[in-house]
């Protein structure tokens, strides 16, 4: 069985390193913080302008003022600092994070993402994954493998405006997880039950040996 957003949540928390600020996207990215795994402390970044988030609340213990860049509910730590956007995208600019988790709505085998508008659609504007993609060390993109058409998203081009030329390191799917190497894409892991066979007649992107 392919995972479930979950399951792929869980799989990125697994690309967390101790003592590492890490930026979530918005979308299944935001899950992570619920699966960081024992033994690692990072610091998780939002650029709204909070160091420091802890997991979700649970139902009923929502504070409205505590909120991530995709205007969902949070939690503080004792440690949570808080800023203006300004001192957020200098952290970001400024090489301080060292890995974003994003979602996308494509990425391309060269490391190309787009993941901030489909023309014609109303968008109200890119938000900081310019910058994300641009200033952090490492980017993991978290995303199904297929749209609801059942059309690949890791593609040899991607179509869509793009957020970033070259920029992701990283792909974790419903289906597995692939790493952008030289000449393509390379198979690191298959999601539990996923064949490579159905893995790759999924991809649109080359995939090498």
């Amino acid at each position: 069985m392919p995972w479930d957003r979950n399951q792929m949540a869980a799989r990125a928390a697994q690309e967390l390193q101790d003592g590492w600020y890490v930026n979530l996207g918005i979308g299944i990215p935001t899950l992570v913080s619920n699966y960081i795994p024992e033994g690692i402390e990072v610091t998780l970044q939002s650029e709204n302008g909070m160091l420091g988030m802890g997991p979700f609340p649970y139902e009923g213990e929502e504070d409205a003022d505590l909120i991530n860049a995709g205007k969902q509910t949070i939690t503080e730590l004792p440690q949570t600092a808080y800023f203006d956007s300004a001192q957020s995208f200098a952290m970001i600019r400024g090489g301080k994070i060292a890995m974003a988790i994003l979602g996308a709505m494509e990425v391309a085998e060269n490391g190309d993402l787009a993941n901030w508008m489909i023309p014609g659609k109303l968008v109200k504007g890119m938000g900081g994954a310019m910058d994300l993609v641009a200033g952090v060390g490492r980017v993991v993109v978290v995303m199904d493998h297929t749209n609801k058409h059942g059309d690949s998203k890791v593609l040899t081009e991607c179509t869509l405006p793009l957020t970033g030329k070259g920029v992701v390191d990283r792909i974790i799917t419903n289906l597995g997880v692939l790493d952008v190497v030289d000449g393509g894409l390379k198979i690191v892991e298959l999601a539990d039950g996923v064949s490579e066979d159905a893995l790759r007649s999924a991809t649109k992107a080359t995939i090498i040996d």
